[in-house]
């Protein structure tokens, strides 16, 4: 063992712990919103809270709206007005021209025609003049100006309001998007991926379009119907009286079909989650499930899965969809009651025809608008749905805060120390406990045991994707030792500006091979691009490619094997020259010869810096300055290479399971070599 690398075995061995689950792996049900869902209002008035950014564009959008509605309401009163023109100027052409008025009505009640006097006393006409057509003609215009006037108000109604709602979704998205980056790793574990990008994505535009279509509706409809309704009780009292019965039934049947709606809305995006992260997983492991016959279960289980989806939808639009059809109804009782009572009026010279025309125009806008809000409760239950499903995730707790104020320490730090180190991904199965370890600059420390011993939650550790229960680790120079710094007094962005890491599994993004290098240091030249490249042996195959460096990869860089796509992320982590090296089975997926020449640049780059490299093959961790063996979060052996063998111990059969079996296989199969 290294004079430089020190390290002491723990002191008590915990319970083993297995590893959380990742992503979209695994078949655990994804963790949904909550069984019970919020109650609607707190829910909404959170959602709506969402626009007070833009409070005064929304006053300047009700104020179109009431000019907009105003400037409409008009238009049943002045074409009723017409009908009051053309009518009577018909009428007075049934009389001789000469007389007035009151003596062709005192005619008609000597006649015994007492209901057609009625009628003709509240219509204006001179007798045998015939039709108006030029005040029939202002009247018209009049019409076509409020008409005109009302939609270039509308207009801009809705465009403001768009730019109100497509604002607040974008707040809303970034507010998601800085709350995945401040969640702790644990809460990516126990929620699938595709769960989670059914939250960011489909809820969000779901809520876009909910507040959308429904907040242009209901200010318009809330409006109209305040309009409509003074309109009506300035023609006819009782026949707004009569209109008024459909407020209360209107809101009778929104409340109740909203109360079974909610719930089913709810379970409509639950399922719709879960059966995003059944796809998501499902295609990502495509080849697997090709490749062991599974898919006839993998098409049972979306069928299971995309029927509760069509379950949970159909009742959700089933049950909200019973609110329109209902209000139509409401509307046609009410529509023919003031047919009846409007036609008594008139005959009974209470109203003229024009104004009990206009009256049935504004029934029709009045039960229109009731009816439009109460089958926006569809859009607003499930908006509401989705908005506590998106809630319920900017709920969740952040990991832990930053130190205030954070410490740091110089560039060149890179001398790592473990004192008394305790930790568990739950607190009644601890994992690692009691742990020592000092890793000096230039130093490599490999880390090996069988699954699930905790090499992997040890450089989980160190990047602090998760923060240790006890104890500390701490960063500083080996010159000056008192001047380490514990890394949880360090910010997360500072420790891992410091570290380099390269995984098994491989991730590079949409975007050029050269793109995908500089990711590691954007502002690197193209000297040293290349000659990361070529130390990562990248450069060696590159050029073989149509487009060299400038070849574009998909989102799965499928045009590089997968090895290729490993030695660009072991460039990009060159590229990055790191103070920290973690390799976690980085050279797993190329070829021996390859891996040999990877070792080699990696030796240089290690120098004055401290690697740790997880590694099964042993044979790529023999030159390492200090190995560790973990079983079951305890280092039950460390030492070299030599050391280790010698001691004849866990290391030892770790070793000669990997090169003595396929020896031992080939002694059973051929007895001459036993």
């Amino acid at each position: 063992m290294s004079e430089n690398n020190e390290t002491e075995t723990e002191t008590e061995t915990p319970r083993p712990q297995p590893q959380p689950m990742r992503g979209g792996g695994g078949h655990g049900m994804a963790r949904g919103p909550v069984e019970k869902p919020q109650n609607f209002g707190p829910s909404a008035k959170r959602l709506l809270g969402t626009l007070k950014q833009d409070a005064a564009r929304i006053v300047f959008v009700i104020f179109l709206g009431v000019v907009s509605v105003g400037l409409t309401v008009l238009g049943p009163k002045l074409l009723g007005e017409g009908t009051n023109v053309v009518f009577a100027g018909f009428i007075s052409l049934q009389f001789k021209a000469g007389t007035t008025k009151a003596e062709v009505i005192d005619q008609l009640v000597a006649a015994g025609q007492t209901t057609q006097a009625d009628m003709l006393r509240v219509m204006d006409f001179v007798p045998g003049t015939g039709i108006n057509f030029t005040q029939l003609t202002w009247i018209l215009i009049a019409v076509l100006a409020v008409y005109s006037v009302g939609s270039i108000f509308a207009y801009f109604q809705a465009r403001i309001l768009n730019y109100v709602v497509q604002s607040a979704m974008h707040r809303l998205r970034v507010q998601v998007e800085e709350k995945l980056h401040n969640l702790p790793l644990s809460y990516f574990d126990r929620v699938q991926r595709g769960e989670l990008l059914s939250r960011v994505t489909n809820d969000v535009d779901n809520i876009g379009q909910s507040l959308q279509q429904s907040l242009s509706q209901v200010i318009t409809s809330v409006l109209t119907v305040i309009g409509v309704l003074l309109m009506m009780f300035l023609i006819s009292p009782v026949l707004a009286a009569i209109a008024l019965v459909t407020i209360p039934l209107t809101i009778l049947i929104t409340v109740v079909v909203a109360r079974r709606s909610q719930k089913m809305f709810v379970a409509q995006w639950k399922q719709t989650g879960i059966l995003n992260a059944r796809i998501e997983e499902t295609f990502s492991g495509h080849a697997v499930v090709k490749v062991f016959g599974h898919q006839r279960e993998v098409e049972a289980a979306f069928d299971e899965e995309n029927d509760r989806v069509y379950r949970a939808s159909f009742g959700a639009q089933f049950v909200s969809g019973i609110i329109m059809p209902s209000m139509t109804f409401v509307g046609n009782l009410v529509y023919v009651a003031i047919a009846v009572v409007g036609g008594i009026q008139v005959a009974s010279g209470q109203l003229s025809i024009g104004n009990v025309q206009a009256f049935i125009q504004y029934s029709r806008q009045f039960t229109q608008p009731l009816s439009q809000l109460g089958s926006m409760a569809n859009l607003l239950q499930s908006g509401v749905a989705s908005a506590e499903r998106v809630f319920e995730l900017l709920d969740e707790p952040d990991q832990t805060p930053e130190a205030d104020p954070a410490e740091t320490v110089s560039e060149r730090a890179s001398h790592l120390e473990f004192h008394n180190v305790s930790f568990g991904y739950s607190p009644e199965k601890p994992l690692i406990q009691g742990l020592n370890l000092s890793a000096r600059p230039g130093s490599t420390i490999a880390i090996v045991g069988p699954t699930g011993a905790g090499k992997t939650t040890l450089v989980n550790l160190i990047m602090r994707f998760y923060d240790i229960d006890e104890g500390s680790i701490t960063l500083g120079t080996s010159a000056d030792a008192d001047a380490a710094v514990d890394v949880r007094r360090m910010t997360r962005t500072d420790l891992r500006s410091r570290t380099g890491m390269v995984l098994q599994d491989t991730w590079l993004f949409a975007g050029t091979i050269r793109e995908n290098i500089l990711y590691g240091r954007p502002d690197a030249t193209e000297e040293e691009m290349v000659a990361a490249a070529s130390a990562a042996y990248v450069d060696r195959f590159v050029h073989s490619l149509p487009d060299g460096y400038e070849t574009v990869l998909d989102d799965e860089a499928t045009n590089l094997s997968v090895g290729e796509r490993q030695l660009v992320t072991i460039a990009r982590a060159f590229l990055a020259d790191p103070r920290l090296l973690i390799l976690d089975e980085a050279t797993s997926s190329v070829d021996t010869r390859t891996e040999l020449l990877i070792q080699r640049a990696m030796s240089k780059l290690r120098r004055n810096r401290t690697a740790f490299v997880i590694a099964h093959r042993l044979s790529t961790i023999r030159d390492a300055d200090l190995i560790l063996v973990m079983e079951n979060g305890a280092i039950v052996e460390q030492g070299n290479h030599e050391q280790l063998i010698a001691a004849r111990g866990a290391y030892w059969r770790l070793y000669n399971a990997q090169f003595d079996a396929p020896m031992e296989e080939e002694t059973l199969k051929d007895p001459a070599l036993g």
